[in-house]
């Protein structure tokens, strides 16, 4: 689970610095002021989820359930959270009725929520 989860904080801060770069330069040019602000919300969290999971995929040991769930949420997490935002952010340009998504997003977010509070009591049980 280690490397699972080193392996998701790299690709994950790695796609948020491309999709990031293609929000500013390509679809500047297409989507409205709000989309794009939308768009780059899922890059930021994305990035934010690219740390914790390199930072937590050093310090923690994955010998326990709640250590791989830490890691499991976050990774689902992000994806539910910041693709629902890229593919709403896109569905004028794309011409389709995403709107389907927009209960994802939060439901991502909690994913996302979760694995911070697990990280917190794993850190209050002294297991550092």
């Amino acid at each position: 689970m280690k490397t699972v989860t080193l392996v998701f904080g790299a690709v994950y801060g790695m796609l948020s610095v491309i999709l990031g770069a293609f929000g500013a330069h390509a679809l500047k040019k297409i989507l409205s002021v709000e989309r794009l602000e939308s768009f780059e919300t899922g890059v930021r969290y994305q990035m934010y989820a690219a740390f914790f999971l390199l930072i937590i995929g050093y310090i923690l040991k994955f010998e326990t359930s709640s250590e791989k769930w830490t890691s499991i949420l976050m990774i689902a997490g992000t994806f539910l959270f910041s693709v629902s935002i890229y593919f709403l952010s896109l569905q004028d340009y794309l011409g389709v009725n995403l709107k389907f998504l927009g209960p994802i997003t939060p439901l991502g977010g909690l994913l996302m929520i979760l694995s911070w509070l697990m990280l917190i009591f794993h850190f209050a049980k002294g297991r550092i």
